[in-house]
């Protein structure tokens, strides 16, 4: 299977709602420029710091793996978690 823009959407969206407790208020923005792509993540905001972890560990994680796919699509994307 060949990874599409829309996939890096999906998995951020994803991996956010198995995280939470609140899985119907995690919203993923996809905002495209010229050569970066920022994902947006919006929780809840008593699930923010289960998305962020203990000293950003899971945010860290998330961004490791967000980079991966993109670069698999040789794009450059960057993860915000916004409150």
């Amino acid at each position: 299977m060949r990874a599409k823009e829309s996939d890096m959407k999906e998995l951020i969206l994803m991996i956010a709602q198995s995280l939470v407790d609140k899985p119907d208020e995690v919203e993923v923005t996809e905002v495209k420029g010229d050569k970066t792509t920022v994902l947006e993540l919006k929780v809840a905001k008593e699930d923010l710091g289960k998305v962020i972890g203990k000293q950003g560990k899971t945010a860290h994680a998330i961004r490791t793996i967000l980079n991966a796919t993109a670069t698999k699509l040789r794009q450059r994307a960057v993860l915000e978690i916004i409150e």
